[in-house]
């Protein structure tokens, strides 16, 4: 039984409530053709999948990124066009968001807007998930400044409906402040042993689960309803849960699916409303 320290309405999501999946990252679509065409399926629970060429868009449009970019878009404009009634999951998520590598704050902001342009311009996408995002008070002014300015460009952008979608990779609970600076954070990131014992911030709980996100390795097939147990529980409303982990050589165990993947897919299942 995991303990988890949370007040009650911090259990918002322990009923049943549907969860989602947000990609942190697969491998180039050359690489892994499986794991991108399987984020195009009807029906996937899909809030959002993260586009990363090199640690960012590159320096030129890329292909391949450039065909399973297209595919996704076109599963989410079909659904919002009503012409796929039963994927109501796409139709409320299935964004695409380039990724923006903050090195914890040392990054340029020149440089951070001049990778977002180059997303938008090349791939359409219709957010951004920025990586290693500072976590303390001191460096919330500088992400505050950075996330208004890439709304400002998807807002002039034709990519992004609704504003888009920013949501901050911090892996751990930030300074609350961060939670008015973007649409959704990632509070956790890590292996399943450090999750199952995991403790939520109380602060989280003023917020709905679609503000939290939680991305754990090395989960076990036969631990699955627990770690969705401990997401509701948490009250996190996206999730990426794999049996891979980091060792053997696996630098990261989130570039590719899980073994368990349709039947995650299942247990989660259509419905999704954000």
């Amino acid at each position: 039984m995991p303990h988890l320290t949370a007040p009650a309405d911090a259990r918002r999501t322990a009923g049943g409530e549907q969860l989602g999946f947000g990609v942190p990252g697969y491998a180039h679509p050359l690489l892994a053709p499986a794991e991108w065409a399987g984020l195009a399926r009807p029906g996937t629970p899909l809030h959002w999948a993260v586009l990363n060429i090199a640690d960012g868009p590159g320096s030129r449009p890329d292909p391949h990124c450039l065909e399973a970019a297209g595919r996704l878009h076109n599963a989410r404009e079909r659904a919002l066009r009503g012409e796929s009634p039963d994927d109501t999951v796409r139709a409320s998520g299935g964004r695409l968001l380039g990724h923006l590598d903050l090195a914890r704050g040392e990054r340029p902001f020149e440089e951070l807007i001049a990778d977002a342009r180059s997303f938008i311009d090349w791939y359409r996408i219709g957010g951004f998930y920025l990586a290693r995002c500072p976590t303390e008070r001191a460096g919330l002014p500088a992400v505050r400044r950075l996330t208004g300015t890439l709304h400002a460009l998807l807002a002039e952008s034709d990519s992004a409906d609704d504003g888009g979608r920013l949501v901050l990779g911090h892996g751990t609970h930030p300074y609350p402040g961060y939670a008015e600076a973007a649409d959704q954070l990632v509070t956790f990131q890590g292996p399943w042993t450090d999750y199952r014992w995991s403790q939520v911030a109380e602060w989280t709980a003023d917020y709905p689960p679609e503000r939290f996100a939680h991305f754990v390795h090395g989960v076990p097939r036969t631990h699955l309803e627990e770690a969705m147990r401990i997401a509701r529980w948490q009250g996190a409303g996206t999730i990426f849960f794999t049996d891979r982990d980091d060792r053997s050589g696996q630098s990261d165990p989130f570039a590719t699916l899980p073994r368990y993947w349709d039947e995650i897919v299942s247990r989660i299942g259509p419905g999704i409303s954000e």
